[in-house]
C-alpha cells in the first residue's frame, strides 16, 4: 500500500467516524492527491497548520496580520563599510518557517546553477567552475530580497498545490510587511525558487554559447569567450519578467591579465582569496608564532575575546577554498595545539 493509499485509508475511516459526507472526503482526498503524491505535508486549514506546528491559531493570525512586531531589526556592516539592514524573525515564527523550510521548501527542487542556500553545495562550487577562463564577467540583481514579489511566492505554493488560503498564509508567514525579509530562513530558498525559470533562461544561452553561468544568490557569474554586452542585455529582460533588475554599479568584465574576481575570490588559474587577506593572516601567524599567542594580544592591543576562533574562521574559509594549501594547513594545526 503507498503512502497515498494509506492516507485515503485512514482519512476515510477517520471522517466517516466523525460523520463527515462522502462528498466532503471525496474533496478532501482530491485536494489531498498532489501534495502526497509530492512527498508534501497535507494542511488544509490554518487550525489544521495550528496543530502541525505547535503554535494556536490566534498566535498565527498575529503573526501574519502584525509582522513588524515579530522580527527584531538590527545592522551588520558590508564589506565596502556600508551598513546592510537585517530582520530576523522572533524565535517562536523561526521555528514556524523552519517548519516550512524543512517541510515543504526544501523538498522543492531549484536550478543546479544555483549555488548560495541550497544544501551541500557552496561558494567554492559558483568560483572554481569559472577557473582559467579567458574573460570573467560577474554582474549583481539590485535590492534582491526586497524585489521578490508577494504574488510570486503565493504562485509558487498554488503552483506546488496548496489552496487559495493556505498558499497565502504560507506566504504571509514567510514575508515581513510585503518584503522577503533578509534575515528569515525561509527567503534565501524561496528566492532560489523564484529564480528557478531565470536560471534555466539564462543557462540555455549559456549553453548555445559555450559559456559557464553560475549564481550565487544575487552573484551572477559568467566565464569564457563571452559577449558581455549581449549577456546583460539577455539578463535585464529575464530579471524584467520577474519584478527586478540589475545593479549596473557593480557589473565587472575582467580580463586574463587582470585579477578576475567572482564573490571575492580570484578564478585567475586556481580559485584561491587574495593576496591581501593571505598577507594579513600570514602576518598574525608570524607573530603568533614567533612571540606567543598571549604577546601576540599584547602586543597588538588585541580586545576580541574570541580572537582564536575568528582566526581560525578565516583560515578555514581559505581551507575551504583551496583545500591543498600546505602552508595554511599548517597554520590550522597550529592553531589546533594553541587550543
Amino acid at each position: 500500500m503507498t503512502n497515498q493509499q494509506l492516507y485515503a485509508k485512514k482519512f476515510t475511516e477517520k471522517a466517516i467516524e466523525n460523520g463527515f459526507s462522502s462528498d466532503y472526503i471525496e474533496k478532501c482526498l482530491s485536494y489531498a492527491s498532489p501534495l502526497l503524491e509530492n512527498n508534501l505535508p497535507v494542511v488544509y486549514n490554518i487550525n489544521h497548520l495550528s496543530g502541525l506546528v505547535g503554535y494556536n491559531v490566534s498566535y498565527l493570525k498575529r503573526a501574519v496580520k502584525f509582522p513588524k512586531y515579530f522580527y527584531r531589526e538590527f545592522e551588520i556592516e558590508k564589506s565596502n563599510g556600508k551598513k546592510r539592514k537585517l530582520h530576523e524573525p522572533l524565535p517562536s515564527l523561526k521555528e514556524i518557517q523552519l517548519w516550512i523550510l524543512d517541510e515543504i521548501l526544501y523538498k522543492l527542487k531549484v536550478s543546479r546553477y544555483a549555488k548560495a542556500y541550497v544544501p551541500k553545495r557552496s561558494i567554492k562550487e559558483h568560483t572554481i567552475y569559472h577557473t582559467d577562463e579567458p574573460f570573467v564577467l560577474t554582474l549583481d540583481i539590485k535590492n534582491f530580497f526586497n524585489s521578490i514579489q508577494f504574488d510570486s511566492v503565493e504562485s509558487l505554493f498554488k503552483k506546488i498545490g496548496y489552496s487559495e488560503k493556505m498558499a497565502n498564509l504560507f506566504t504571509k508567514l514567510c514575508f515581513r510587511d510585503d518584503e522577503l525579509p533578509q534575515g528569515a530562513p525561509t527567503s534565501p530558498y524561496i528566492s532560489n525558487l523564484i529564480l528557478k525559470d531565470f536560471d534555466f533562461a539564462v543557462s540555455k544561452y549559456c549553453m548555445e554559447h559555450n559559456i559557464k553561468y553560475t549564481r550565487y544568490a544575487d552573484d551572477l557569474a559568467f566565464s569564457g569567450d563571452l559577449n558581455a554586452e549581449e549577456i546583460e542585455k539577455l539578463i535585464k529582460d529575464e530579471l524584467s519578467k520577474i519584478g527586478m533588475e540589475l545593479n549596473d554599479e557593480k557589473r565587472k568584465l575582467m580580463k586574463p591579465n587582470q585579477p578576475q574576481l567572482i564573490s571575492g575570490i580570484i578564478v585567475n588559474k586556481k580559485a584561491q582569496l587574495p593576496k591581501k587577506i593571505r598577507n594579513s593572516l600570514r602576518n598574525e601567524m608570524y607573530y603568533i608564532k614567533k612571540f606567543g599567542l598571549p604577546s601576540h594580544l599584547e602586543r597588538t592591543n588585541q580586545k576580541k575575546p574570541n580572537y582564536l576562533k575568528h582566526l581560525m574562521g578565516r583560515i578555514n574559509y581559505i581551507l575551504q577554498i583551496n583545500p591543498r594549501d600546505k602552508e595554511f594547513i599548517e597554520y590550522r594545526k597550529h592553531l589546533h595545539e594553541l587550543k
